[in-house]
């Protein structure tokens, strides 16, 4: 490997590219020599062929010069972002997932720093494949700037997005503009974090109170597996890299619940998982009646940030999981419309829920949720934790 030191100007750092860490060390090279950020990495690329410790530290190295460009606006950065983590990553298939979320992140930065102008020319030649790392680049970032509300009806954007189409690239199917069901994807509220305790949770969302012939119902209810759709449900969970394996199962009632009785005495009754053994934290578990919107939001919010041990996906590859999630709760067919999907999910009845058992953590994020389809014989629950804490 060629470690000789680039010195790009008064003021930025004279040691070796690969051992500059800081962030401004890397803003004021990318600012004032960016070909020589991009000349350093294409070194390191082509003169390491190692799938260990060392192909990994360049992949890193790679990647937060890829990462700086992408934040310096021009025209030249965006392309040496993009080359950089579409030509010459990933280095060997032992790091193809450090490859993908870098990809994700750079087209994730281009979109909040770029000017649209200087993104048009990423789009000019159209890709062969949907596999071509390349083209997942700029399908990433096709998907953040619809979330942005921001590339729709420039023909070169255009007609990139439908050669991926074409190509059945799996992003090439989300919407190119945010659904109104969206409209919280990557909004933060101050005072709105994970809900933690019964009392967060009754002060955020109706409690919807128990009942004994909920009980009832929920111990004529029969489970029905569907392994693949079970991993649909937790994708985002999974995807986002979250602490423990994600609970997703579905119920059938021999007959039509009474929608009073979809509440936590139902819940309960259902051989779930994560409402086995009593927990250090003392509580009752609740349910509260929740929308579609929430839920997506939590989705996508799960996959988009990562988990405790740090998976982010970016929002393109979050909104997707975020929906194939979705569609996996309510058993939709794949090739339904989105806008389609969000008018059924009205007519679901939806549960937030909690319980203070060993399978929660109360201490970073637990999700739990509940749905009753419209024919009210039909319950798929899902529910997920994260935590830094060991079990």
């Amino acid at each position: 490997m060629n470690d000789t030191p680039v010195t790009p100007g008064d003021g930025a750092s004279r040691r070796p590219l690969g051992e500059l860490s800081g962030t401004a060390e890397l803003k004021l090279l990318a600012e004032s020599r960016p070909e020589d950020l991009y000349e350093a990495a294409e070194r390191l690329c082509r003169d390491v062929f190692d799938d260990g410790p060392v192909g990994s530290a360049v992949v890193r190295t790679v990647g937060r010069f890829a990462e700086a460009l992408a934040e310096t606006r021009s025209r030249d950065c965006a392309w040496f972002a993009v080359d950089l983590v579409g030509r010459l990553l990933p280095l060997g298939s032992a790091h193809r997932e450090e490859a993908d979320l870098l990809r994700r992140s750079v087209a994730a930065k281009l979109a909040g720093a770029q000017q649209l102008r200087d993104l048009a020319p990423l789009f000019t030649e159209l890709p062969d494949s949907a596999q071509d790392p390349s083209a997942d680049v700029c399908a990433c970032l096709l998907g953040e700037l619809a979330l942005i509300g921001a590339g729709q009806g420039r023909p070169t954007l255009d007609a990139y997005a439908e050669r991926l189409r074409e190509l059945r690239h799996p992003l090439a199917a989300l919407p190119r503009t945010r659904l109104d069901v969206e409209h919280r994807f990557m909004v933060r509220v101050r005072g709105l974090g994970s809900v933690k305790t019964s009392a967060q949770l009754r002060s955020r969302f109706p409690e919807v109170p128990p009942t004994d012939s909920g009980a009832a119902a929920g111990r004529t209810a029969g489970e029905t597996p569907d392994g693949a759709r079970a991993c649909a449900a937790a994708e985002p969970f999974t995807a986002g890299g979250w602490a423990r394996e994600p609970e997703a199962r579905f119920f059938t009632l021999p007959r039509p619940l009474d929608p009073d009785d979809f509440n936590i005495s139902l819940v309960k009754e259902l051989p779930l998982d994560c409402l086995m053994g009593e927990g250090t934290r003392r509580g009752a578990a609740v349910a509260c009646r929740t929308t579609p919107d929430d839920v997506l939001t939590t989705l996508f919010a799960a996959a988009y940030d990562g988990g405790v041990n740090g998976r982010a996906q970016g929002g393109a590859y979050a909104r997707l999981y975020a929906w194939n999630s979705l569609y996996a709760l309510l058993g939709l067919p794949a090739d339904l419309p989105f806008l389609e999907a969000a008018r059924q999910a009205l007519d679901h009845r939806w549960l937030r829920f909690m319980a203070f058992t060993d399978w929660f953590h109360h201490d970073t994020a637990d999700e739990a949720f509940a749905v009753l389809d419209p024919t009210r014989t039909r319950v798929t629950a899902l529910a997920a934790t994260d935590t830094d804490v060991d079990a």
